[in-house]
């Protein structure tokens, strides 16, 4: 119950009135109007009523009940809230005059003064020195009524008698506090019993105020008596006291909803985003790790191309998703530090560390997924060079070997003669020789053929069917040639005539032909290389191959010289030559239409191989304008990388003017965008060229793109954070100088300008501050526990912004559990519960609602149907208990 007496003192200023003082202004003739006495007994009677229904009994009549004394003592115990000694039960006087007295004991111990009162005296006397608990405060009350109906029309409340006859003060009163009760619109001056009813009925039925005052007996009354108007407006002040704080107790609640709805929607955002991202980095890091082979160079360059638009394209976006993934959790925890909310912690596998684990995985599968494609294209150019070059050699293998076997299983005539048969057998021995020659050539296709399927070429099957045929064919003319070789020496015997002549030509005419056809076969042979230096080889070696034509020019001399000696000895011996050598196939004509061949062959050569090295040379021109790109965008980055961390030390001015600064920095490096992108076109000519190396930088383009990532990733973690100190010192109050101060102290002791201080350079910080953790044992403790703040995971360093929320923490105040639980108390009238309508009715809907939705049932031994626990919500906000 309010204390209008204590009210009443503050707002005059003065001690406690008595009944007697506070009359001195009435009009004395008022007391002796029977009327009056009527309508103050009637208020009297009403108001101990209205306290008695609380214990559950009335009174009727005051002198019959408050004679013996006990309705008085539970009167006074209602209204004080204590207990009075234990009554006397008797039936007698003395018992009765007993009650009476401990009830005006109390009274008067209460600092009520009793003028004329006793326990055999008037009971309305009595009354009067009740009625001044009540009713004491005067002018605190009248101040109150004037400040409630101040802003309604017709309404002017001077004093406690004829201002509120016309009904209109107590309609207003209703209205201000509960609008749906009253339509004070449709009230009008000149109809006072009207009003009077229609705020008496309202009061009683809406407001559980008891009808005091019948609305006839104050209009017919000149001047309404004022200790019952104060009585009424008393029982008003009683109902609404409670409506500002409710209206408090509303609006902090709101405050703190409100705070935790945006963190809850951060959280939500945060989720999504991060559940997004690594969804994106599952399905790509399996295609970056797809293996499967291609046949051709046309098809990797294909997939080279669709590497270098996911590169170019998809994985820039997801690279600002992983930046402002980042911005958003540390603006959050940010936000969380501040409303002295826990730290968020996200669902299992979506921390910032699992991202960027994922993310380190993806730039590893990415890498690994490059260099496959480049070494599947240099594999597959390999493996079309042999397939082309096995195909040839085959072609000439297979030209050569056709008829042989015919030859080997030729049977000679009966009739041949002796010298037939030595020009046979000198002629299979020179076949031997040509054979043992293409020894070499079937080597090769076998030692290509088995290269083929090292390099599991696509077509292998078709190889090693071809090889084995060649293979199968060489062995059976291996066993032909021996065959017929033994055939012919068992004639040899029989026949001995052979022209030495023929056969030495035959000798020096296979092995210069064979020479002749490997040489076409080399000057036609294909080539690939990948620098200057290996074509430059290709060059000496055909250089060194032009250098030995003198000599071999010799050899055809002189092989021809032996051929012309024939028809000289014949003629000169007058033998008839009856056809061609018998040793060789090989003509004069045959030989120099090879040689000419072979010089038609070599400026062809010597024009591919200039043709290469010329290609070789713009190679290595696009080689030097990368290099030249890609050293000066190096050493851009890691001047801008190293300006950012002077600048993240080195900040001056105020946090907006170092904000500004850091965007302008971010804009000019931004800026600088065309470069890497001038950078990334030469990089594709030099890869569209098949070149893989570069002597002339150390840089190669996947460094420089994650340099360049990080350089946007820090200064963007630096505007951050100095987002993040202006969120700090505007939510906690932290003044630009306390701030330049802190940035000081910090600055000053971080020597290694690491953005970081030492545990013994934190310590001499916090002394340069005023904080007393010197060397001792207490200075020990305390220290200990700013470290166990600053330094939660016991790193032994201290970051600038751990420091800062830790000075924010020391010099201002927030929220806490305690504040919250009394305000959500006064909206539940004192109750350990609250209930969905209570909350409804004192808090917007979408807040209501919200505290509805995750209040648990209380189930406490007070509980009724439909309470909740506000306590475990309340903790739950701040952390401390589950929500």
């Amino acid at each position: 119950m309010v204390d209008y007496h204590a009210a009443n003192n503050q707002a005059s200023g003065g001690g406690p009135q008595t009944y007697m003082e506070q009359e001195n202004d009435w009009d004395r003739d008022l007391l002796l109007d029977p009327a009056w006495e009527k309508q103050q007994r009637k208020t009297f009677t009403a108001w101990c009523n209205s306290h008695l229904r609380k214990a559950g009994t009335q009174i009727e009549n005051i002198e019959e009940d408050f004679r013996d004394g006990l309705k008085l003592m539970l009167l006074l115990e209602v209204i004080s809230g204590e207990r009075l000694p234990k009554p006397e039960r008797g039936k007698m006087r003395v018992h009765k005059i007993n009650n009476v007295n401990k009830a005006l004991d109390f009274i008067a111990s209460k600092g009520v003064k009793l003028v004329s009162i006793g326990a055999e005296g008037d009971r309305t006397n009595v009354s009067h020195g009740l009625l001044q608990r009540e009713t004491s405060a005067k002018e605190g009350l009248l101040l109150w009524c004037q400040r409630k109906t101040a802003p309604y029309k017709n309404v002017n409340v001077q004093n406690f008698h004829i201002s509120w006859k016309d009904g209109l003060a107590f309609n207003a009163l209703i209205h201000r506090h509960r609008p749906d009760l009253i339509d004070y619109d449709s009230l009008r001056k000149d109809d006072p019993v009207t009003n009077l009813n229609n705020a008496f009925e309202v009061a009683e039925k809406h407001l559980d105020i008891p009808k005091m005052l019948d609305a006839e007996d104050i209009v017919n009354t000149a001047r309404p008596d004022e200790k019952a108007i104060m009585t009424y407006v008393s029982s008003f002040y009683h109902a609404f006291s409670g409506a500002q704080k409710a209206e408090t107790a509303a609006n902090r609640i709101c405050k703190v909803l409100a705070v935790n709805q945006e963190n809850e929607q951060m959280m939500e955002d945060y989720e999504k985003l991060a559940s997004d991202l690594l969804e994106w980095i599952r399905r790509t890091i399996p295609w970056l790790q797809n293996r499967t082979q291609e046949k051709t160079v046309n098809d990797m360059q294909a997939k080279q191309e669709d590497f270098r638009d996911y590169r170019c394209v998809h994985k820039p976006p997801k690279v600002q998703e992983k930046c402002q993934l980042e911005i958003s959790f540390n603006t959050l925890q940010t936000k969380l530090r501040l409303s002295n909310r826990p730290a968020f912690m996200p669902s299992e596998g979506r921390m910032v560390s699992n991202i960027n684990g994922a993310w380190h995985t993806l730039e590893g599968a990415e890498k690994g997924y490059e260099e496959w494609i480049l070494s599947e294209i240099r594999r597959l150019e390999r493996l079309e060079h042999l397939a082309e070059k096995f195909h040839q050699k085959a072609a000439i293998h297979e030209a050569w070997t056709d008829g042989k076997e015919a030859m080997l299983t030729q049977k000679e005539p009966d009739t041949t003669t002796l010298s037939e048969i030595k020009a046979l057998l000198r002629k299979h021995e020179a076949f031997e020789s040509d054979l043992a020659a293409h020894q070499d050539r079937v080597e090769q296709i076998a030692a290509i053929a088995q290269e083929l399927n090292e390099l599991d070429y696509y077509d292998s099957a078709n190889v090693n069917a071809r090889c084995q045929k060649i293979c199968d064919q060489w062995n059976v003319l291996g066993a032909l040639t021996q065959s017929r070789k033994e055939s012919l020496k068992n004639k040899e015997k029989q026949l001995e005539s052979i022209d030495e002549l023929y056969l030495e030509y035959a000798k020096r005419a296979a092995p210069f032909n064979n020479w002749m056809e490997s040489a076409m076969e080399d000057l036609q042979d294909m080539f690939i290389v990948h620098n200057i230096e290996e074509i430059q080889g290709l060059i000496a070696a055909h250089e060194q191959f032009k250098a030995t034509l003198t000599e071999a020019n010799e050899e055809r001399k002189a092989i021809q010289a032996i051929q012309a000696n024939v028809p000289k000895i014949a003629q000169s011996n007058n033998i008839t030559l009856t056809g061609s050598n018998p040793y060789t196939t090989i003509t004069s004509e045959n030989i120099d239409e090879k040689w000419a061949k072979v010089f038609e062959l070599v400026p062809r050569r010597d024009t591919a191989l200039q043709d290469e090295l010329n290609k070789q040379n713009s190679n290595d021109e696009l080689r030097a304008k990368f290099a030249s790109q890609a050293n000066k965008v190096g050493a851009y980055i890691k001047a801008k990388m190293e300006e950012i961390g002077r600048i993240s030390i080195e900040m001056n001015g105020t946090l907006e003017d170092q904000l500004t600064n850091l965007k302008d920095y971010q804009d000019s490096i931004v800026s600088y965008t065309p470069e890497i992108n001038t950078l990334e076109g030469y990089h594709q000519l030099i890869q569209e060229a098949l070149v893989f190396d570069n002597k002339y930088t150390p840089y190669t383009m996947e460094h420089l793109r994650v340099s360049w990532e990080q350089l946007l990733t820090t200064i963007a973690r630096t505007i951050n954070e100095v987002e993040n100190q202006i969120l700090t010192r505007d939510a906690k109050g932290i003044s630009q100088e306390q701030l330049y101060e802190y940035r000081t102290s910090f600055n000053h002791f971080d020597k290694d300008h690491s953005g970081a201080l030492m545990a013994e350079e934190f310590k001499a910080c916090l002394i340069s501050l005023g904080y007393d953790v010197e060397n001792d044992k207490q200075g020990d403790a305390e220290f200990g526990r700013i470290m166990s703040i600053v330094d939660p995971n016991g790193t032994g360093a201290v970051t600038f912004q751990a420091f800062i929320d830790f000075m924010s923490r020391e010099t201002t105040d927030t929220d806490t559990a305690d504040q919250v639980i009394a305000s959500f108390k006064i909206l539940a009238g004192d109750k350990n519960f609250i209930t969905a309508e209570e909350l409804r009715r004192e808090l917007p809907p979408d807040q209501a609602e919200y505290c509805i939705a995750r209040m648990a049932p209380y189930t406490g031994p007070d509980a009724v149907a439909g309470a909740l626990d506000y306590m475990s919500f309340s903790t739950a906000l701040y952390g401390e208990s589950d929500l």
